[in-house]
């Protein structure tokens, strides 16, 4: 019995997560196909996850931070977090596209800008990249050359690093946007319907629970 309503309860939950996951893939791809916001130099607030948006600054390109365990059909790799400061005031992270390691952990990518002239981008506003089950987070060293490298790092452990504070959002530089590397960005996560095929399943062993529950029960009343 309590075994059944666990499965259900289940159930209800792996469908909620399908629900939430197809909001944000159908807020992802209605994003894609809408021009970009001009946001000038200033910082973006009040806009949705995915928006895309257009703004001005700087690259700093001497405080870069590798994001590590990030992988592109099964390969490792990097991520390219470039600091922006925004002609307007404020610092903007700016993802730059993703690296294939090179088998060397104490040789870290070129990841060297060709200019460090005033600049003009377009990318969707998204969030840092979230740990999965099998990956630990990292902090970013405080000490040591640059580019740093970090596994998962917060927000607020990249402001202090920076010693600055950053926008709440990560900007998901465009394929053709400037200087960067390989950039196909995806919804995240796994697709809803994998979602909502648990939820079935856990269903199921809800239904069989309580069939073999009643089995039982006639079976004895025959004894």
């Amino acid at each position: 019995m309590l075994a059944s309503l666990l499965f259900v309860r289940l159930g209800y939950w792996q469908w909620g997560r399908g629900e939430q996951r197809a909001q944000q893939w159908q807020q992802f791809t209605l994003q894609q196909t809408l021009p970009p916001r001009e946001l000038g130099g200033q910082l973006p607030t009040g806009l949705v996850r995915y928006t895309r948006v257009q703004v001005s600054g700087r690259y700093d390109g001497e405080h870069q931070i590798l994001l590590d365990n990030i992988s592109h059909q099964g390969k490792p790799g990097y991520e390219v977090l470039t600091p922006l400061q925004l002609s307007g005031g404020g610092t903007l992270l700016v993802d730059r596209g993703w690296l294939p390691f090179e088998g060397f952990r104490d040789r870290l990518p070129d990841v060297t800008l060709a200019s460090d002239a005033a600049v003009r981008v377009t990318g969707r506003l998204d969030q840092l990249p979230q740990p999965g089950i099998a990956s630990g987070r990292v902090t970013p060293p405080a000490t040591g050359p640059w580019p740093r490298l970090s596994s998962f790092p917060t927000l607020a452990e990249l402001s202090t690093l920076l010693a600055r504070p950053l926008a709440a959002e990560v900007l998901l530089l465009d394929a053709e946007a400037g200087e960067g590397y390989l950039r196909q960005w995806q919804p995240p996560g796994v697709a809803p319907d994998r979602n909502y095929s648990y939820a079935v399943q856990w269903w199921a062993f809800a239904a069989l629970a309580w069939g073999l529950l009643l089995g039982l029960n006639l079976e004895k009343r025959h004894d």
